[in-house]
């Protein structure tokens, strides 16, 4: 759920950076922004703490560290990827490829509950994360013009 806060927090500074600079309320650039900083933030946590996130994984994963390395480097690519204009488009699509693949994480801790430093063992936390799945997936591909391109 920090993601998801993060991503509305950051979206939402951006938006009124946005204005207070006269640049006018672009919501498809604060999107960019509020995907790309947690996913930058989280990417390089998944890097410097892969042992948070290896209880998340399930037991058919195998090499569980080495998939948390590879998905905190999936994370930075996908939030650089989103701030270049040239690599927004395919960012895009491979963030909601990401987004669909971490979910059984998310479903085994919903099902299994989770303990772990730092974030909460209670189950409901992760069975109120598990409809946001989509909501990333919808934001990924509408903030890169994937689905939804600007107007011209």
């Amino acid at each position: 759920m920090l993601f998801f806060a993060m991503m509305a927090v950051v979206a939402a500074v951006a938006a009124a950076a946005g204005l207070l600079l006269g640049h006018g309320l672009d919501v498809r650039a604060a999107m960019v922004w509020g995907m790309s900083l947690p996913l930058l933030f989280f990417g390089v946590d998944h890097l410097v703490k892969p042992g948070r996130y290896l209880p998340m994984m399930p037991d058919v994963v195998p090499r569980p560290r080495e998939v948390v390395l590879f998905t905190g480097l999936c994370e930075i690519a996908g939030g650089i990827g989103l701030l270049a204009p040239a690599a927004r488009l395919a960012a895009g699509w491979a963030l909601a490829v990401y987004f669909v693949c971490v979910f059984p994480a998310n479903l085994k801790n919903a099902l299994q509950g989770l303990s772990v430093d730092g974030l909460p063992s209670n189950r409901a936390y992760y069975w109120a994360r598990l409809p946001f799945q989509p909501v990333a997936i919808a934001w990924a591909l509408y903030a890169s013009g994937a689905l939804w391109p600007a107007a011209s």
